[in-house]
């Protein structure tokens, strides 16, 4: 009567609140996704929630389904991973670096699982900042390269991680916090605070600001999003930063978000792969604990389109 599947789309439906999101999370239409919930609810003979409530509120027989998925669900990740080493492939390599300033948040208890699950495997991680890593993943100086700016090179899949939102950062007395979302132009007497990137890196610039041709006031830099959002807060100019990195500080009311164009300016995140490390079983394994511990831990963000 009831599947792991099942298991999985209740989990998914608690991790993101949302009929729609958590159908993009597991790749199904939200179509597929009811008509599964509602046929295991007529199997069961019982409703496993109440329809249209933010957040969404589970019936008792939700809740025990969730306990059973919180406690089955890790087994077979767990049994999964012992099949993997025994089949072969428990060691390797995997080198990997970041050109995203602000990823540390969840790439550390990524991380730190799967050195608890792949001991034998050779981890090492950098900072791309220093250096080309797209480059050196395609000599095979790497394995993996987290970034948001995928450029097609031969033997290199990039994996979606995760969509966010970037979101713009004022003081709370900032003229700009009682907008309900930013134009360009609004940005021409601004000093903008970026983190030391090439600015064809940062969709600010190529996304936001140079299609409608203006340039703000001042540009400063600065590598630590903390020290950002002080300079912010003190007046000291705005910055653009992913809305999972922003969180923390516009929710404790130290800075004011606001939205980039009515619309939202949207990204995604990627794992930029050699295609020879893909098919190994601990590679398939981080790219799930990464997915999963983004989920869990960074607030808005949502399941990316399937891989290119």
């Amino acid at each position: 009567m009831l599947e792991i599947r099942h298991l999985k789309t209740l989990h998914a439906l608690r991790e993101t609140d949302s009929l729609v999101e958590a159908a993009e999370r597991l790749h199904l239409t939200q179509s597929a996704l009811s008509h599964q919930f509602k046929e295991l609810e007529e199997r069961l003979g019982l409703q496993l929630f109440i329809r249209k409530t933010r957040p969404v509120r589970f019936t008792s027989a939700g809740l025990r389904l969730l306990q059973l998925a919180d406690s089955l669900l890790p087994q077979l990740r767990s049994a999964e991973r012992d099949l993997a080493r025994l089949a072969g492939g428990t060691a390797g390599r995997l080198h990997m670096a970041i050109e995203c300033h602000s990823c540390f948040q969840w790439l550390m208890p990524t991380i730190d699982q799967f050195r608890d699950a792949w001991p034998e495997v050779e981890l090492d991680l950098a900072s791309g900042f220093s250096f080309a890593p797209l480059p050196a993943l395609a000599r095979g100086d790497l394995d993996l390269v987290v970034t948001s700016d995928p450029v097609e090179l031969p033997g290199i899949t990039y994996v979606p991680l995760f969509t966010y939102e970037a979101l713009l950062s004022v003081a709370n007395q900032h003229p700009l916090a009682s907008r309900s979302y930013v134009r360009p132009e609004d940005l021409a007497s601004e000093t903008l605070i970026t983190y030391p990137v090439e600015r064809d890196r940062l969709d600010i610039f190529t996304r936001f600001l140079e299609p409608a041709d203006i340039e703000p006031a001042q540009v400063r830099t600065s590598e630590l999003t903390v020290m950002m959002m002080q300079l912010v807060a003190s007046g000291r100019g705005v910055c653009c930063v992913p809305n999972w990195a922003l969180h923390e500080y516009s929710t404790r009311g130290y800075v004011t978000a606001r939205r980039l164009g009515e619309k939202g300016l949207f990204a995604t995140l990627f794992a930029g792969i050699r295609a020879d490390m893909l098919d190994s079983p601990f590679m398939r394994d981080f790219l799930l604990t990464a997915k999963d511990t983004s989920f869990a831990t960074l607030e808005g963000v949502s399941a990316a389109p399937k891989s290119r």
